[in-house]
C-alpha cells in the first residue's frame, strides 16, 4: 500500500475517533428557570411544548419572586427569571446580575377573592363583604414582604378600606402557591389569589370574584435573562418561545393573560 495511502487512511481514522469522541462527550443544553409560583400550571406545558421543538431541557424552579432575587443578588446559578413583577428584573439590571434590555413582559397577572364551594357567601354577589364575616377567621395572602401578589392584595384591601378591618385575619403564604393551598386546604376560608390559580382544575369548583384591576397596582410579570445564564442563546430562544411562539397561546390557555408580544417591562400597553 502506498504511504500516501497509508497516511490518509490514519488521518481518516484519528478524525472519526476525535468526532466520536466529541459526540459522546456532549452534553445536551440545558436551561434552569427561576419562576414565579403562579406558573406552576402553564409553565410545566410550555417547557414540554419547548422541548419538543428544540431538544433543549428546561428545569424549572419555582418560588416567590422576592426569594429569587435575594438567591440571584448572590449568584445562584439560574439562566432566565420569570418574575411577578417588573420591579425585581429591572433591580437585577441596575445590579448588574441580569443582562441589560432583556427584560420582556411575558403577562399580566390579576386577582380574584376565592372562596371553597361551601362557603357561606358567594363573593360574586357580596364582593369584600365576605371577608368581614365572622365566620371568615382565616385570609389566605402571599407574604408581601417577598411576593408582588400579596403586595397587590394589599393594595387591593387599602383600597377597598378594609384592610386594617380584616388584618387579624390575613394568613401569609410563603407564595401565591401555598396561599391557594391554604385555601383549598381549609386552613383559610378565604384567599385573595392569583387569577391564574384560581382557575386551574383543583380550585375551579370555588366561588370567586375577580377584584377590579384599578384597585392595586397592575402586575406586569416579566422575565429577565440572567448574566450567570451558562446558555445564554437557549435562553433568549426559550424567552421568543414564551413571547412570540406557542408559549404566548398556552399562558393564554393557563388563563394568564399574554402581554403584547416583545413588549418591554413598564412600557405594557
Amino acid at each position: 500500500m502506498p504511504a500516501r495511502t497509508i497516511v490518509l487512511h490514519i488521518v481518516s481514522v484519528l478524525m472519526l475517533v476525535v468526532c466520536t469522541s466529541a459526540s459522546a462527550f456532549a452534553q445536551p443544553k440545558r436551561i434552569r428557570v427561576a419562576a414565579a409560583s403562579d406558573l406552576q400550571a402553564a409553565m410545566p406545558e410550555i417547557a414540554k411544548a419547548f422541548e419538543a421543538k428544540t431538544g433543549i431541557t428546561v428545569e424549572l424552579i419555582f418560588g416567590s419572586s422576592g426569594n429569587f432575587f435575594s438567591q440571584i443578588q448572590n449568584g445562584a446559578p439560574f439562566d432566565l427569571f420569570f418574575s411577578a413583577d417588573s420591579e425585581f428584573p429591572a433591580n437585577l439590571i441596575q445590579s448588574g446580575r441580569a443582562e441589560p434590555r432583556s427584560a420582556v413582559v411575558y403577562g399580566v397577572g390579576s386577582l380574584v377573592l376565592w372562596m371553597p364551594p361551601s362557603a357561606i357567601c358567594d363573593p360574586q354577589a357580596e364582593k369584600w363583604n365576605c371577608l368581614l364575616k365572622p365566620q371568615v377567621s382565616r385570609i389566605a395572602i402571599a407574604n408581601p414582604a417577598h411576593a408582588p401578589y400579596g403586595r397587590a392584595a394589599v393594595s387591593a384591601l387599602q383600597s377597598a378600606h378594609i384592610y386594617k378591618q380584616v388584618l387579624s385575619k390575613l394568613v401569609f403564604g410563603e407564595n401565591i402557591s401555598q396561599a391557594a393551598q391554604f385555601a383549598q386546604s381549609g386552613n383559610a376560608q378565604a384567599g385573595i389569589l392569583a387569577y391564574s390559580l384560581a382557575h386551574s382544575s383543583a380550585m375551579r369548583e370555588g366561588k370567586l370574584w375577580d377584584i377590579p384591576l384599578d384597585s392595586y397596582p397592575p402586575i406586569e410579570q416579566t422575565v429577565v435573562v440572567l448574566k450567570a445564564a451558562k446558555e445564554k442563546s437557549a435562553a433568549r430562544d426559550f424567552v421568543l418561545f414564551v413571547t412570540e411562539g406557542p408559549g404566548h397561546a398556552l399562558l393564554a390557555q393557563f388563563s394568564l393573560r399574554p402581554a403584547s408580544a416583545q413588549t418591554p417591562a413598564g412600557r405594557h400597553k
